[in-house]
């Protein structure tokens, strides 16, 4: 597709699955489609993207790339610039521009304008930007990252509060009109197996495949709780599933809008 492409990675509850969606997708974007992707945690609370990933020969978080922000959007700004502030997952050929979940939330860069000139940087340097997001759907950047999005993925275990989650956001994004109901109408829901004891994913498979446009079930693997969580460590049936999760993402973004 022509362009960079946003995917927000969005469930109002937590334990979802956010943040390992977030990571995968990524991975197998970058893996399949030859790098240019970035993983970027647009949470204002405890973003725990950092603490699922490889950390690089630095800590830097977005709190340090705001200052600089003029900077990269400058003409005299070089690409590989951005590796004093991104972590790089040397395995998975992504990039990940971590929140500081150490930091108190008045102390995060939580409005509209700070995401907007981070994902304008962002747009700039990287053709695939996956979004991870946290819990408050009301918050000023959870809301700019919905708008600037060209897609929705929409995790949800197999247990009911999880799916229950899922489905009011697709239904509250449908009532918004304009670019929130296409951007549902486009959803992907990944329904992941949250342990042996929980069902299998194929009944909400089914339910969310009448709601959006496609879903993709994953089985349970405890290699998903790893940290790092790379996807070389997933069992074959789980990778395979994430490649096809990824598989029905791109063909969404090559979609006409509408």
């Amino acid at each position: 597709w022509p362009g960079p492409r946003t995917i927000a990675v969005v469930n109002g509850k937590g334990g979802s699955g956010k943040t390992p969606t977030t990571i995968l997708l990524a991975a197998v974007l970058a893996r399949h489609g030859g790098a240019g992707v970035v993983a970027y945690d647009n949470n204002p609370t405890r973003g725990t993207l950092g603490w699922r990933t490889r950390q690089g020969p630095h800590t830097a978080t977005v709190v340090d790339l705001l200052p600089r922000i003029d900077h990269f959007l400058s003409p005299a700004a070089r690409a590989a610039e951005l590796a004093d502030l991104v972590h790089h997952q040397a395995e998975d050929r992504y990039d990940v521009l971590r929140s500081r979940p150490e930091a108190l939330a008045d102390a995060q860069p939580a409005t509209a304008d700070a995401f907007d000139a981070v994902h304008d940087v962002l747009t700039r340097y990287y053709r695939v930007i996956v979004v991870d997001s946290g819990n408050d759907e009301s918050a000023a950047c959870w809301r700019a990252m919905v708008a600037a999005a060209d897609a929705v993925v929409v995790p949800t275990t197999t247990r009911a509060e999880h799916a229950e989650s899922a489905r009011l956001l697709l239904a509250e994004l449908t009532r918004s009109g304009g670019h929130g109901a296409r951007l549902a109408r486009q959803a992907l829901v990944v329904v992941s197996q949250a342990s042996r004891a929980e069902p299998d994913p194929t009944a909400l498979v089914g339910t969310f495949s009448q709601v959006a446009r496609a879903a993709v079930g994953v089985p349970y693997d405890p290699a998903m709780g790893g940290r790092p969580l790379v996807l070389g460590s997933l069992a074959p049936a789980t990778a395979r599933a994430w490649l096809v999760a990824a598989a029905a993402l791109a063909d969404g973004l090559s979609l006409p809008p509408g």
